[in-house]
């Protein structure tokens, strides 16, 4: 995840967050008290949610054990790229699947005691080599742009084999 405020951009691996709602479509993303991308997003009241790949494995596990707070050139250090997009004040991780610009909806109990936040998202991208006619399509495309998931300890797993469910299917 991303966010900025006052001139100051900081990307941080996020490894709880998820879907809320559809209409308008919102996501929960748990954000700890001692990071920095916290207070960038309390003052700014927008964030990014970006969707990493097996390409950025090592960049996504380096940026997630490292602060800026210990390493102020962490986004140099670590080699994130960045980029903008129109109509967004938000910074975007280069080489990602997916990129996801959120309006913080604000719960101060939620974020205090459980450090949880809620992003109404206002927009949405994603590579067209992995997704295309609303589906993803990971199965076509370069293993090294799967998407890449965090389980705990340093490990990850990347997408695998997808499946469709036979809409004729008895659900008894």
């Amino acid at each position: 995840m991303s966010a900025r405020h006052g001139g100051v951009d900081n990307v941080m691996a996020a490894a709880w967050a998820c879907a809320l709602d559809y209409a308008p479509a919102k996501l929960t993303v748990v954000v700890d008290k001692a990071t920095r991308t916290r207070g960038l997003i309390e003052r700014s009241g927008a964030f990014a949610i970006q969707v990493p790949t097996v390409s950025q494995l090592g960049l996504t596990h380096w940026r997630g054990t490292h602060s800026r707070l210990d390493v102020p050139d962490k986004l140099t250090r670590s080699g994130v790229e960045l980029f903008a997009i129109d109509g967004h004040d938000l910074p975007f991780v280069v080489g990602c699947s997916g990129w996801l610009a959120c309006r913080l909806i604000p719960e101060p109990h939620n974020q205090e005691t459980y450090d949880l936040f809620i992003g109404e998202v206002v927009g949405a991208w994603s590579d067209p080599r992995v997704f295309a006619h609303g589906h993803w399509n990971f199965e076509q495309a370069d293993p090294s742009l799967r998407s890449l998931h965090y389980i705990a300890g340093g490990q990850f797993y990347a997408i695998g084999e997808g499946m469709n469910a036979d809409p004729q299917a008895s659900t008894d």
